[in-house]
């Protein structure tokens, strides 16, 4: 019972909130959502219970979709990322596959004595940008090569030729892709 009333406030809250951030009073809202400015007042202040058919146009009146509107799932919030090893690398993924825009974020250690510098420059559609966290990174892009040290970062179109790997020692960086780029990174891993 205690969690179900724990969901009613957090829904309660959020209509209010998203009310309040457009800039709407009880009567905008309730009209948009063809609610009673009373029925919308008392859903929002927790005296009358939220029925699935008032949520829907309040979902809607809000901009928002219901799944959205009634979200409360902690595995969203709370990411705990389990380490993949390849020869040399390790890499946590940060982000869920729902992450906003597509994008990937994750945290990566090189270690060169078990993984070569990379023998071939690689291509395909997307963005990267990385931080390094510690040591430093070696990175070519096309007849290029820059050194990114600790608390440095870089970004590139990885439609440019392009390699990494860690300089004198380990490194350790942590990294955005988009979408494309992602995808990009999965089949290569799965080749």
């Amino acid at each position: 019972m205690t969690q179900e009333l724990d969901v009613d406030q957090i829904i309660r809250h959020r209509i209010r909130t998203l009310r309040q951030n457009r800039g709407w009073s009880l009567e905008a809202l309730a009209s948009k959502a063809q609610l009673s400015v009373s029925t919308l007042s008392r859903i929002e202040t927790g005296s009358r219970r939220i029925a699935l058919d008032q949520l829907v146009p309040l979902a809607k009146a809000l901009e928002t979709s219901l799944d959205e509107l009634v979200a409360t799932s902690e595995a969203e919030i709370i990411i705990r990322p389990e380490p993949i090893t390849m020869p040399g690398i390790t890499l946590w993924k940060l982000s869920t596959d729902d992450a906003v825009n597509g994008v990937n974020v994750s945290k990566m250690r090189i270690d060169p004595s078990k993984a070569p510098a990379p023998s071939e420059l690689r291509i395909h559609p997307g963005k990267e940008w990385f931080t390094v966290l510690l040591g430093e990174i070696q990175l070519q892009l096309g007849e290029r090569t820059y050194h990114v040290k600790a608390g440095q970062s870089a970004q590139f179109d990885t439609m440019t030729p392009h390699a990494m790997w860690a300089k004198n020692g380990v490194a350790e960086i942590l990294g955005i892709m988009d979408s494309a780029g992602q995808r990009a990174h999965e089949h290569d891993k799965d080749r």
